[in-house]
């Protein structure tokens, strides 16, 4: 399973981020209002893709989500950036107001569909790419398909395509038990989705996270309505499925990125630690290794910066906005108009 539904808790994927990290990043109702409805619905052949962009600029940024995630994560971020420059966020098939699609959001999927809906709204390169977790990894392989379109990478807690081998293996099989209590987990909330959740249960909040006090009514409707359809399960669980098909497909892309500029982000909390006890060893060994892996990749470009955020978990966006801001910001600085 991706690295956003392991990072978090062996609950559901939306309740651990939403209970956990959603709370501590408020924004201002109007500016949330835009992520609560679909915007440009473009067609990519016989099913549409929901991109939202903002903003104007040379360069336009697009954002990439953790999995099983729409757009809204990028809620505290991408009315920042388009204050600057074109900012655009885009919902994988079958999350948020995209339209479902037979095949899974494997990440040569996810960067066929991308890459055809940029093109069908007319939104030319050259682009800044930004991916949380799996959407990491999808930014990573979209940048090796389209070496010269993309000017530049931020990398927020980016999917690695032998991180859960390697995670496994320092936790001594921990990950491992873990991704098969989230697994089994997340085949009860389908389940549950085709029956109807009853709101307050104990169910509905541990696969949605329940009501947003962050959020606005509209986003809290729009997000809680995704979350309890059997429509976003299916396609949730078919994209973590074929997990290991996209670590595969970045394995066989992956090579250095020479010159771009590139900037890494890693997290300074491990969501593995319990809160108030002392981390044990074997979490100090998870943490260390997950710095290696990001480190790793930051030495993958000649002109790149790794940054620790501190206060932030695996899902830095939510957790300490202002540090993605800036290192998007950042990183426009260096290209060149």
């Amino acid at each position: 399973m991706p690295r956003f539904a392991l990072r978090i808790s062996m609950i559901a994927i939306a309740a651990a981020c939403s209970a956990s990290s959603f709370a501590q990043a408020p924004a201002a109702v109007d500016t949330q209002l835009a992520f609560s409805h679909p915007n440009q619905m473009v067609d990519i052949g016989g099913r549409r893709l929901n991109l939202y962009c903002s903003g104007s600029g040379t360069n336009t940024v697009i954002f990439d989500s953790p999995s099983g995630m729409a757009g809204w994560v990028w809620y505290a971020v991408q009315p920042e950036i388009a204050k600057q420059t074109r900012a655009c966020i885009f919902d994988r098939a079958g999350l948020g107001f995209s339209d479902p699609a037979e095949r899974p959001n494997i990440s040569e999927n996810v960067v066929e569909d991308l890459h055809a809906a940029l093109g069908k709204a007319g939104i030319a390169p050259p682009y800044v790419l930004v991916g949380n977790s799996f959407g990491g990894g999808n930014i990573q392989l979209f940048t090796y398909r389209y070496p010269n379109e993309v000017q530049g990478l931020v990398l927020v807690e980016a999917q690695h395509e032998d991180e859960m081998d390697r995670i496994n293996v320092v936790s001594k099989g921990k990950l491992k038990e873990m991704n098969a209590m989230q697994a089994e987990y997340s085949k009860t909330c389908a389940t549950q989705s085709e029956k109807g959740f009853a709101p307050g249960s104990e169910l509905f909040t541990n696969c949605t996270g329940g009501f947003q006090p962050q959020f606005g009514r509209a986003l809290n409707a729009a997000y809680l309505a995704s979350l309890t359809s059997p429509a976003y399960w299916r396609a949730r669980n078919a994209e973590e499925d074929a997990f290991e098909t996209s670590n595969a497909q970045l394995r066989a892309a992956r090579r250095p990125f020479g010159d771009l500029p590139l900037m890494v982000l890693t997290r300074g909390v491990s969501p593995y630690a319990i809160p108030g006890k002392p981390q044990s060893e074997l979490n100090k060994a998870t943490e260390k290794e997950n710095f290696i892996i990001q480190q790793e990749m930051a030495a993958l470009s000649t002109r790149s910066t790794q940054r620790v955020v501190p206060g932030a978990g695996h899902i830095i966006q939510v957790d300490k906005p202002q540090a993605v801001i800036k290192a998007i910001k950042d990183l426009l600085a260096q290209i060149k108009p």
